[in-house]
């Protein structure tokens, strides 16, 4: 088979059902992060070899997105097969949901993920244009009821994940999963370098979810106070506390100290509420997330450069 020959083929074989590995530069999804992933970032990400993706609640309204959307369609065109997807807010409180799922539809992404919530909701959806669902989960409960609803794909959030994060290792995590589903594996938590891709590979993972490491990408959505932050940050510079969101997640210290939440605040539980992800008082307007892997962060950096780096790591630990 000649290499032009071996390159369609591994093309066709990914389809529209799902990020197929093999026709990426390294299997890692630059993961959809609040407020910082965009549609530059998607397009950087595809045109630099890896997966990108982004939450649709990251654009302010619905007409936003749409824009968003349209830039994704345009500054993927010429290439001859990128691979991305996009989060959605599965949980009741996201008045959005119904709407944003008729785009889907329309612009269909190769992947749907689905947070806070069960992946039913969109899989007549998804698999009705030929797409794949992969399911946020963060316990091997919420993986089992995610894979008896028909998810194609289950992202599993470990410990040491930024924004939302989970509790498990990966090793237990990939391991126990294993056990009951097949379908495709994408693990999540600190992995910053080509060195934890391959890792992630040799648990039994199909891809990698690597966020933190890319919020420093000058076509992130992050201001340059989180940016500088974030490379002034390590691993002790780190908390997971409920007390924003309602939800455990992964926040730089810093960020937490800037608007007061001290030790005491840090130990309550917030209200769930994702009705409005940018109102005006949502407490996590300016309070940054980052993962345990934020040591690896140490410049701003045109994403082409990052992915380059890991690709060479990656390549290096095979």
């Amino acid at each position: 088979m000649t290499e032009t020959a071996e390159t369609l083929a591994v093309q066709s074989l990914a389809g529209p059902s799902g990020i197929d590995p093999r026709g990426l530069r390294a299997p890692a999804i630059v993961a959809p992060m609040f407020l910082v992933s965009g549609p530059e970032l998607v397009v950087a990400s595809c045109r630099a070899g890896l997966a990108g993706s982004f939450p649709t609640q990251n654009a302010r309204t619905y007409a936003d997105l749409v824009q968003w959307l349209d830039r994704i369609r345009e500054g993927l065109s010429g290439l001859p097969r990128p691979q991305w997807a996009v989060s959605q807010i599965v949980h009741p409180t996201y008045d959005r949901f119904e709407a944003e799922l008729g785009l889907m539809t329309e612009y269909r992404p190769d992947v749907v993920i689905t947070a806070l919530g069960s992946p039913r909701r969109v899989l007549d959806a998804v698999h009705g244009y030929g797409g794949a669902v992969y399911a946020d989960v963060m316990s091997v409960e919420h993986a089992r009821k995610a894979a008896d609803a028909g998810a194609d794909g289950l992202v599993l959030v470990c410990h040491g994940a930024g924004g939302h994060t989970g509790r498990l290792s990966p090793f237990a995590f990939v391991d126990e999963v294993r056990s009951f589903f097949d379908g495709t594996l994408v693990v999540g938590g600190a992995v910053s370098t080509g060195r934890g891709v391959r890792a992630v590979e040799a648990l039994g993972a199909d891809l990698a979810y690597m966020g933190t490491r890319f919020i420093g990408a000058e076509e992130s959505l992050a201001n340059d106070k989180y940016r500088q932050m974030l490379v002034r940050a390590g691993v002790d510079d780190v908390t997971a506390t409920k007390a924003v969101t309602g939800v455990m997640c992964s926040w730089l210290d810093e960020s937490l100290a800037d608007v007061g939440f001290g030790d005491a605040a840090l130990q309550a539980s917030g209200k769930i509420d994702f009705s409005d992800p940018h109102g005006e008082h949502k407490p996590w307007k300016n309070i940054f997330a980052a993962g345990q892997g934020v040591g690896s962060v140490d410049r701003i950096a045109p994403l082409q450069d990052i992915a380059d780096e890991i690709v060479v790591e990656y390549l290096a630990a095979r």
